[in-house]
């Protein structure tokens, strides 16, 4: 198929939900893409984060092959070899989270974990940050402060309140005795790539305990080794009492998941369910992507590789640029003015980045980008980022 034929499919019978971009990306291998016309394209996207361990894994790639051969569904109902080997890896991964309830995307993770704020503590409010974005669908778009994605679907789910992240005095105010749950990311991303203080979260922790709320940290764009840790709020030393999960887990086949600490309680059958969620096909797929986590010790070069990038961003002499910010491989170059010329011609010249807001473009690389492709990057971006746009 050609790429005229593709672009005219989908602009015929997709939904129209999605700004489509004029190239076809057809194939992948580690941290670049490459268009039905073989021309290859360095993924700072990483698929808003999906990507960690590259396009086409073999290993990922092995998994599903001998997993789809052998079982491809099965309902929770039934136990599973594939689906026990994840759960007892996943909730091996952080303390004090010892439990898990597996669903399909971020958006489905955190709907599980509002559902199970309010059936454990039999409240209703809960108090969400400035500048967040947690999901599209109604509970999670209630969490969500941005009013664009908001705007055509009110009423939402009320009992959301939006106080301004990495202010521990207006969180202070917003909790009480009447709070389910305060839903925060430890690295805000669609919102700017914000990272938390370290006081920040702590205090939010003690909080929680204070009113006896619960704490919700989303680390759907976050978590897999992205920050420098295999979830950002290890960096931190703060342990939530629900962790929400999804993008990288399963190595790019969708999968979410819901880490639960001591103090959610009343899980009962039936209260919550999903059809895929824990579906052989993705466990098998989450297991070799766990393994390669460890065995390249992801965490640890996003670690190094993000420190290296932020060290040459923070020296490019552009005057278009405001601030350079992040955590890992997960970062923020704010500009004076709008994001998205310079997005336009970062991609003429092959290099994929997102927006964050209107002036912040944001770096996800896959955390086997290379050094090389780094040093490439920071070349084109030094460039690019020189361009008055007027």
């Amino acid at each position: 198929m050609n790429p005229g034929e593709i672009f005219e499919i989908e602009a015929l019978h997709s939904a129209g939900t999605y700004a489509k971009q004029p190239l076809a990306i057809v194939r992948g291998q580690g941290a670049i893409l490459i268009d039905e016309d073989g021309k290859e394209y360095l993924d700072c996207t990483s698929g808003h984060g999906v990507a960690n361990l590259g396009h086409a894994h073999p290993k990922i790639a092995e998994a599903l092959f001998k997993q789809a051969s052998t079982l491809i569904t099965l309902f929770e109902t039934y136990p599973n070899d594939q689906r026990a080997k994840l759960i007892a890896k996943i909730t091996s991964l952080i303390d004090g989270l010892d439990r898990v309830f597996l669903c399909n995307s971020g958006t489905e993770a955190v709907e599980a974990a509002l559902k199970f704020s309010r059936l454990s503590t039999r409240r209703t409010h809960f108090v969400a940050a400035m500048r967040s974005f947690h999901g599209r669908t109604f509970g999670s778009l209630s969490a969500t402060f941005n009013k664009k994605y908001r705007q055509g679907f009110e009423p939402l789910v009320p009992g959301f309140g939006h106080v301004a992240y990495n202010n521990i005095e207006a969180l202070e105010n917003a909790v009480s005795g009447e709070t389910a749950a305060v839903i925060l990311e430890c690295v805000q991303g669609e919102g700017g790539v914000y990272p938390a203080s370290a006081d920040y979260l702590h205090a939010a922790r003690r909080i929680c305990d204070a009113y006896g709320a619960l704490l919700i940290l989303d680390e759907i764009q976050s978590g897999f080794g992205r920050t420098g840790k295999m979830f950002a709020c290890q960096n931190y030393g703060v342990t939530p009492d629900l962790l929400t999960c999804a993008k990288s887990l399963a190595g790019g086949i969708p999968m979410g998941a819901v880490l639960i600490g001591r103090k959610v309680k009343n899980l009962t059958p039936g209260v919550h369910g999903s059809t895929f969620g824990g579906n052989p096909l993705s466990c098998a797929a989450a297991n070799a992507a766990l393994s390669v986590m460890e065995e390249e010790d992801l965490p640890a070069q996003a670690e190094a590789k993000g420190n290296y990038l932020m060290g040459k961003l923070k020296k490019l002499a552009s005057p278009q640029i405001r601030e350079v910010r992040g955590l890992g491989l997960m970062i923020g170059i704010e500009m004076k003015q709008k994001a998205a010329p310079y997005l336009i011609k970062l991609q003429e010249k092959q290099i994929l980045a997102l927006n964050a807001g209107m002036t912040v473009i944001r770096l996800l690389p896959p955390l086997v980008i290379s050094y090389d492709q780094i040093d490439h990057l920071v070349s084109v971006l030094a460039e690019v980022l020189n361009f008055e746009t007027g």
